[in-house]
């Protein structure tokens, strides 16, 4: 690179940034919608008896549920199939219908896109743990590359003229709060994983040495 250049340069090929991160949205919101509109007035899904297959895929990963350190179908995770979504089945059924469909719309149009895909994310892990790949393993990863660094995924979108006016009239202030609430989000939801990854007593002694060289680092760096 030339003395003075930078990524944005026009003869950069970081100027085809925001077209690959467009294709990438493009295939990821027509799976997505694709996957609903299947479901969508289904018998089952949507239709009568409306929540039965949800239901039924439910019961499948209690199946594979089983005894050892390292089930199919994580423990935690048939508890919470147990107690919580099998009783509302009837309403997961059109949750998941729709809400593949909007999160496909979303990421199609740009908009709120790397909320969409971390909406999408969400329901890829949660089809993960009940012990079903099919495409969720490459959509979880598009997913996870829109939101970490996808940071212009939504400039040829709505995004990429919504976002720039609402930060041209929001306080500074506001901006950099809604920053530190993303983070500390973030940091929340990798904790929750880090404890899915590991047993408790390996995850608090972790986060303990974790936090004690954070702590030791930034006293050394700012002792006053």
């Amino acid at each position: 690179m030339a003395a003075g250049a930078t990524l944005t340069d026009r003869s950069s090929l970081w100027r085809f940034e925001a077209g690959a991160w467009l294709f990438l949205r493009l295939v990821l919101g027509v799976a997505w919608v694709r996957a609903g509109w299947e479901k969508l007035g289904e018998p089952g899904w949507t239709g009568a008896p409306q929540g039965k297959a949800i239901a039924g895929f439910l019961q499948g990963a209690i199946a594979k549920s089983t005894e050892g350190p390292h089930p199919e179908v994580p423990h935690w995770y048939h508890t919470l199939v147990q107690d919580l979504f099998l009783p509302n089945a009837t309403v997961l059924g059109p949750l998941v219908t729709y809400g593949e469909i909007l999160v496909g719309i979303a990421l199609i149009i740009g908009l709120a896109t790397r909320f969409a895909a971390l909406a999408g994310l969400t329901m890829n892990l949660a089809f993960l743990w009940a012990g079903t790949t099919s495409t969720n393993p490459p959509m979880l990863l598009l997913g996870l590359a829109l939101v970490f660094f996808g940071h212009h995924a939504g400039r040829f979108g709505v995004d990429g003229r919504a976002i720039p006016w609402v930060s041209a009239r929001l306080p500074a202030q506001l901006t950099r709060l809604g920053s530190e609430v993303l983070f500390v989000l973030a940091v929340a939801a990798g904790s929750g994983l880090a404890l899915a990854a590991a047993d408790a007593e390996t995850w608090a002694a972790m986060a303990a040495l974790a936090l004690i060289v954070t702590v030791g680092a930034t006293w050394r760096h700012n002792p006053e």
